[in-house]
């Protein structure tokens, strides 16, 4: 079982390093690598998760072949790599995509079709959710009437911001604005009536686009536990947190520990990440309809 936790390649330096992924200029491609890097409060922690880069890269991978007739994706191989990276295969393999490069929307594409997370918080104090007034009423993790589009800014570093659709309008343009989330409700809407049958439910989802000469494209990861709120159905209760495919160890984990959510993050025992771990192999194994490879 090989671990990346951040890639080396001698003489080749990462044009950036995000939380999870680290990625290389090709010139009018992008090299994109999902390390096994987490991160929990806005803080990577020191311990990567075993399969975690892998179980992103091939759900990714997923979903972008499933709705490629909904709107194109940016991917251009993930089994080629040029030289001198075809070298590294080894490392590469499974957990990596070339990528076309494109101009990224200054917004995320947040859909959601449950009050949870920092929706949930914005509920509570004002009913609306970017804007959006909601059924009075409403509990934790319950089902709205009908999914919401909930654009976001993009923060480099700390919680990125709830905006309302007014200012997406005023970032991207009318016709834009109203193009991406047209498309985002509908990845949702397939996604949700996709997973339902399996047991699962999909509560929240960010989506991220780019431009490409005038041409919208879906780009970055598409419904990954990283990007995404699942639930397995069998255990949803609404009044509270739910039981979810992602991180939810590691949150509890840190919680219980009182750490005070600052760097250095602390390591992690074993039985945590090997939680960890199985909750993303098996959100993988259910979604994708066969195990990791």
């Amino acid at each position: 079982m090989r671990v990346l936790r951040e890639t080396r390649f001698a003489g080749l330096a990462p044009a950036a390093r995000g939380k999870v992924r680290d990625i290389y200029d090709l010139g009018d491609k992008l090299l994109i690598v999902a390390t096994d890097r987490l991160s929990a409060f806005d803080v990577i922690l020191p311990t990567p998760i075993p399969d975690k880069g892998r179980v992103l890269t091939q759900l990714s991978l997923f979903w972008f072949t499933l709705w490629k007739d909904v709107i194109p994706n940016h991917v251009s191989s993930a089994i080629e790599f040029p030289a001198p990276f075809d070298k590294f295969k080894d490392d590469l393999a499974g957990r990596s995509m070339v990528v076309q490069k494109t101009q990224p929307l200054p917004i995320e594409c947040v859909v959601r079709g449950y009050v949870s997370g920092s929706g949930w918080k914005d509920y509570r104090t004002t009913g609306r959710i970017c804007g959006i007034r909601l059924p009075a009423g409403l509990r934790e993790s319950d089902r709205l009437p009908e999914p919401i589009f909930t654009p976001a800014t993009k923060a480099p570093t700390g919680h990125d911001e709830n905006i309302s659709f007014e200012y997406a309008t005023s970032l991207l343009g009318k016709e834009l604005a109203e193009k991406v989330r047209a498309v985002s409700l509908e990845l949702y809407l397939r996604a949700a009536a996709y997973a339902e049958p399996r047991g699962v439910i999909l509560a929240v989802t960010k989506f991220e686009f780019g431009l490409l000469n005038n041409q919208l494209i879906w780009i970055d990861e598409a419904l990954t536990p990283d990007s995404s709120r699942f639930w397995p159905a069998a255990q949803y209760s609404p009044g509270g947190p739910q039981a979810s495919f992602d991180k939810q160890f590691v949150r509890d984990y840190l919680e219980r520990m009182q750490w005070p959510k600052t760097p250095p993050g602390p390591e992690l025992p074993p039985e945590v990440v090997e939680a960890t771990r199985a909750k993303y192999r098996e959100a993988y194994r259910i979604l994708a309809g066969r195990e990791l490879d």
